[in-house]
């Protein structure tokens, strides 16, 4: 099997620095983790609360801490150091390899999109809370087996509300264009992350109205055996 991971991300128009953070980490015991995280308000601001939310959940998972523990350290720490005046939205997904799972973290409203052979289309949109404000804040975990087919999707609020603002009356909906992508035969990670934000930003006219950021996780048949693991990246400055 050959497991992609990919985002895709722009910073809202006419803002000079994006208030959503993207970390990567290698787990200890196998495997990665993505952080995405979003700032409340946007800019600068919104970038240091990002900040501080995502390098301390990377910080744990590096250190071999399970993703429930170190999203609820994450949300601890904002909420000590802000005196729970900010909030932040957090979606991990963890390649776990000791345990064959796709671990996916949720403290965010905005559902994360699944796909598996055995399942079909679902979304898990149990109710979740940003990370910062509510003391007792949980993450929402699931586990989703690593199997051939298997693509995860999760995002910022910027994506699903894009086109509210621009006077088109209606809001993009990543769930359907996330189906019919898959429909399409459509399972490569960077094409699926390239294609929500290039519609989303169609919504909003080119102009995005808020941050937007795409991760996407699929996992692959691997036909030519190739045990290579590789890691490539973009970033137009």
């Amino acid at each position: 099997m050959e497991v992609q991971f990919a985002v895709a991300k722009v910073t809202k128009w006419a803002t000079s620095e994006s208030g959503d953070t993207l970390e990567m980490i290698e787990r200890p015991h196998g495997g990665i983790s993505m952080v995405l995280v979003d700032g409340q308000r946007s800019g600068k601001s919104a970038k240091l609360i990002s900040n501080i939310v995502a390098r301390k959940a990377v910080q744990l998972l590096s250190e071999g801490v399970r993703d429930g523990a170190a999203a609820r350290a994450a949300h601890d720490y904002l909420y000590t150091n802000r005196g729970g005046k900010v909030s932040a939205t957090l979606n991990m997904i963890s390649v776990d390899t000791l345990t064959r799972t796709l671990v996916i973290s949720r403290n965010n409203e905005a559902p994360v999109l699944v796909h598996t052979a055995a399942d079909g289309f679902y979304l898990l949109d149990q109710p979740s809370v940003a990370v910062g404000v509510h003391r007792n804040t949980k993450p929402v975990i699931s586990e989703v087996p690593i199997e051939v087919n298997t693509i995860v999707v999760a995002f910022t609020d910027g994506l699903r509300h894009a086109g509210t603002l621009s006077g088109r009356g209606m809001a993009y909906d990543p769930d359907a264009a996330f189906r019919q992508m898959v429909g399409e035969g459509i399972g490569d990670a960077h094409a699926i992350c390239d294609r929500l934000l290039a519609e989303a930003l169609a919504m909003d006219d080119g102009r995005a109205r808020d941050d937007i950021s795409v991760m996407a996780i699929s996992v692959l048949d691997s036909a030519d055996g190739d045990e290579v693991r590789r890691l490539s990246g973009r970033l137009i400055l």
